[in-house]
């Protein structure tokens, strides 16, 4: 931890560590994907937990850079500054991947040979807000809520965590708190035990199969 000067909060850079190596793994995760033999056998298997610690992480940080600001800043200006920092990402995010999106066309992604352009531009046009495509426009053949970007859905659920802290949880008293953290861990033990194999992978998709996870990660 180091103190870059009196005005400045303390900065953890074991927190930039440990974020660097999750981000390894989740690259490292879906580069090997290739070589598994279903979602169940990967060559690093659970390796998508690295993004719950990354929500994990994001609601530390979150905390630790506002939490004593509300004094003198504004709802209206907490998601001023969450938007200027993520925004241009996603719209960029989106851009990439619709100029990328035909040479994807595989049997991995069936859907892919058979979309219209101006098809994947509405797609890319909604990718811009961030909402989840309907299933109805799904364009890959996988139902993601992010066609043109799939982690896009990290955001996502990064946006409403934003809100909710924003309009509520930041509020809360440290009993609430430990309420609130007590019922989610009673809730992803839930999920682990009655998931098929242990299975909590989900949270990309509005597809049934996949949404109970999202629910539970929000």
């Amino acid at each position: 931890m180091t103190t870059t000067s009196l005005s400045t909060k303390p900065h953890y850079e074991i927190l930039d560590g440990l974020r660097g190596v999750a981000a390894v793994i989740v690259v490292a995760f879906h580069i090997l994907e290739a070589h598994s033999t279903n979602h169940l056998d990967q060559v690093i298997n659970h390796g998508y937990l690295a993004v719950d610690f990354f929500f994990v992480l994001s609601g530390f940080v979150i905390g630790y850079a506002y939490d004593d600001r509300w004094g003198k800043m504004t709802i209206g200006g907490f998601f001023k500054r969450r938007l200027i920092r993520l925004q241009p990402m996603v719209i960029v995010g989106m851009i990439i991947g619709a100029l990328f999106f035909y040479f994807q066309d595989s049997s991995v992604y069936p859907a892919i040979a058979g979309t219209p352009v101006w098809k994947m531009l509405v797609v890319m046009l909604i990718g811009f807000t961030l909402l989840p495509v309907p299933t109805s426009m799904d364009i890959r053949g996988w139902n993601e809520m992010h066609p043109l970007n799939g982690p896009g859905w990290s955001l996502f659920l990064e946006y409403i965590a934003n809100i909710l802290y924003a309009s509520i949880i930041r509020k809360f008293s440290k009993r609430a708190l430990a309420v609130l953290v007590f019922l989610a861990g009673c809730a992803l033990i839930h999920l682990a035990v009655t998931s098929p194999n242990g299975d909590v992978i989900g949270g990309w998709s509005l597809d049934p199969r996949h949404s109970f996870v999202l629910v539970s990660l929000v």
